[in-house]
């Protein structure tokens, strides 16, 4: 049987009249493209660009809601209750989808980002309301989620396809959640290293902590950061690499049968 994993980046980042990203050309090289609903970044404008270049280059699209944060671009921790969370979720899901209609596609996928993806990772009740607004807006969207978190187990619970979710371009902790950003070991900045430790979270199924101790993953996604300077690279690489291991790159959900 061939190993499949879905190859995906967070995208639509730019917002009014900042680029951020290089979303044109990564798209050429991911299966799944995560992009922004306005709350972190993006814009109406940037949506239906960034929607319409996903559509044309055949790529699997997902919502990625944030908190409402675009000055810390929904990286910085803000106290929400589940309600609060809920609706948020509902409301960006819906802006993106309407893009996504009126260009003839369907939404494949949910991923939170940031603040809120790691909140969820560790808070039940986010991650409930999270994976209860996806269900209820369409129950056959798939949620991503940070590999053996409480994100993919409310998804899990309620009944919704899970995704989980490992990082290229980030560090982990014993406990599997990623290294805080603010540590200066939380990034893999050399694209070679990023796609050795992929192989090995695909094939193997672990990866190494910061500690050094292994640590299990179930690799369904890996995430680029689009925003990130060397995200074209970190693509380019880890579509080789996969490659070269004859590991299929398809969109979650894709079959050849």
């Amino acid at each position: 049987m061939s190993v499949q994993v879905d190859l995906n980046c967070d995208l639509g980042e730019s917002f009014g009249t900042y680029t951020i990203g290089q979303d044109e050309y990564v798209l050429d090289l991911v299966s799944s493209a995560n992009i922004a609903c306005g709350y972190h970044a993006g814009d109406h404008n940037i949506m239906s660009e960034t929607v319409k270049l996903a559509v044309s280059k055949g790529v699997s699209i997902g919502a990625h809601p944030s908190l409402q944060d675009l000055i810390g671009f929904g990286r910085r921790i803000i106290q929400v209750d589940a309600k609060d969370v809920y609706n948020s979720i509902l409301y960006q899901i819906g802006a993106l989808d309407a893009f996504v209609k009126v260009n003839g596609a369907i939404l494949q996928h949910v991923k939170p980002h940031g603040a809120l993806y790691n909140m969820a990772a560790k808070d039940s009740k986010i991650a409930t309301a999270i994976a209860e607004a996806i269900y209820d807006f369409r129950p056959e969207l798939i949620l991503y989620g940070l590999s053996n978190s409480e994100l993919t187990k409310a998804g899990e619970r309620i009944g919704i396809q899970v995704a989980n979710e490992v990082f290229a371009d980030r560090t982990y902790q014993e406990d599997g959640s990623l290294t805080p950003r603010s540590r200066e070991d939380a990034f893999i900045d050399d694209p070679l290293v990023a796609a050795r430790r992929v192989i090995d979270m695909v094939t193997k199924g672990s990866a190494e902590a910061t500690n050094g101790r292994s640590i299990q993953l179930q690799a369904d996604t890996i995430c680029i950061h689009g925003d990130s300077l060397r995200a074209l690279d970190f693509a380019k690489e880890l579509r080789k690499e996969l490659i070269n291991h004859r590991i299929m790159i398809k969109a979650v959900g894709y079959s050849d049968g």
